[in-house]
């Protein structure tokens, strides 16, 4: 058995889409559209298999679940990217770039390095080996 796709939404999907284009090598299937349920969306694949599912529609709330303000359910994702040097490589372009990084590259207790970025919609992704 093995996770299929985990979704989130997005009040931005072409935005969304971009950003995991842009910094984590994803590849878009083509959108799909549901107007009689103003629904849209996109499977975004990754090199591993995985896949990401961004998905909008009308009356979305906004997400309130941040590294401080925590709330049942969803709290992050993790890209392994590899080797030290790229979690920097990464976090530092992410940086750059201007989005938020939340935690800076560091070992944590239970032994990883990794850094946490929020993407555009401030989802919490984590960088790790």
């Amino acid at each position: 058995m093995k996770i299929a796709h985990i979704a989130i939404w997005t009040e931005n999907l072409d935005q969304l889409k971009t950003f995991y284009e842009t910094y984590f090598n994803a590849k878009p299937g083509d959108k799909y559209v549901n107007l009689q349920k103003q629904f849209t969306s996109y499977f975004l694949h990754f090199e591993n298999g995985c896949c990401l599912e961004i998905m909008n529609k009308t009356g979305l709330q906004e997400n309130n679940n941040q590294k401080d303000n925590v709330s049942v359910g969803f709290a992050h994702f993790a890209f392994s990217v590899g080797s030290k040097d790229k979690v920097n490589e990464l976090t530092d372009q992410l940086r750059k770039d201007g989005y938020k990084i939340v935690g800076a590259p560091r070992f944590t207790g239970d032994g990883y390095y990794e850094s946490v970025v929020a993407d555009p919609d401030q989802n919490l992704i984590e960088i790790t080996i």
